[in-house]
């Protein structure tokens, strides 16, 4: 497992029953997590909890809060800002363990020799947009909800970031164009939902699609190609499922392929348990 444990304005407070409670700037959220499956007390009786989000039997659920809190605030990792908010499905707009792959996003665009083109897929708002941006790449990025890239477009803002060309659209739909105008990428990352739609009532359910999806993005990949990146957040799919996908898909890319594959998670304050947070499978030109 790769840990993200370079954070200063956020942390893993404690977990239990279902829940993890966490610090977010300033503020305590208590939040569901499908993967606490351990007991370790009340985590609601917390003192100084400013917010809860409740889970409701067939709705989004609710957020409950204990302290005024402003609707949106800002945290940083490192040199990147990032707009913090309570949404709907307990969301809050930024998966913090995806720092890890951030950061091995950005030390691989700074140490190359020519500026890098990133293919952003299912992007949401905007993380590893802003870590590659920053970092000297140039950046497309794709997400098929509209206020998802409006709030990553809000990020760029924080970070002084004009450069990354917003795309609103299904994602395979915008691959497939792609291939028609022969556009290529160095690098290709995928951060696909378990299950999604479309602006046009497309449907995506990762078991079924992922696997022809990559196989599509061979076409969108320059002769040379830098990396791919795939991360996934479904329970029942192994890091190595992923990686398997890459070898299958993609090696033919790469003049020799190295994959690699690994679950991500969170450093739990004063404990030795760590949170498991998905997992990652990378595709990479074995230099």
């Amino acid at each position: 497992m790769k840990i993200a444990n370079n954070w200063k304005d956020y942390e893993v407070l404690n977990s239990s029953n279902g829940e993890k409670l966490e610090r977010w700037g300033q503020y305590i959220f208590l939040r569901p997590d499908p993967q606490v499956i351990w007991k370790n007390g009340d985590l609601s009786k917390t003192k100084n909890l400013d917010c809860y989000y409740h889970r409701m039997e067939g709705k989004s659920g609710v957020w409950e809060f204990f302290t005024e809190i402003s609707k949106s605030f800002q945290i940083a990792y490192k040199d990147l800002k990032f707009k913090i908010m309570p949404m709907a499905f307990k969301h809050m707009c930024l998966f913090p363990e995806q720092a890890v792959n951030w950061d091995m996003l950005t030390d691989i665009i700074k140490k190359s020799p020519t500026k890098l083109k990133v293919l952003n897929l299912f992007a949401y708002t905007g993380g590893a947009s802003i870590a590659c941006a920053k970092a000297g790449a140039k950046v497309t990025h794709v997400d098929a909800a509209k206020s998802m890239v409006e709030i990553a477009k809000e990020n760029a803002k924080l970070n002084n970031i004009t450069t990354i060309r917003y795309i609103v659209d299904d994602c395979r739909k915008f691959v497939e164009r792609e291939v028609r105008r022969n556009n290529k990428y160095d690098i290709i990352l995928l951060d696909p939902p378990s299950f999604g739609r479309g602006p046009n009532g497309e449907t995506w359910k990762i078991e079924d699609n992922i696997f022809d999806f990559v196989r599509l993005l061979s076409k969108v990949l320059v002769d040379e190609p830098t990396l791919v990146l795939i991360n996934s957040y479904t329970t029942g799919l192994q890091p190595t499922v992923m990686e398997n996908i890459l070898k299958l898909t993609l090696s033919r890319n790469f003049k020799n392929p190295k994959t690699d594959s690994y679950e991500i998670g969170l450093p739990i304050k004063n404990s030795s348990v760590l949170l498991p947070c998905g997992c990652s499978a990378v595709i990479y030109e074995n230099n």
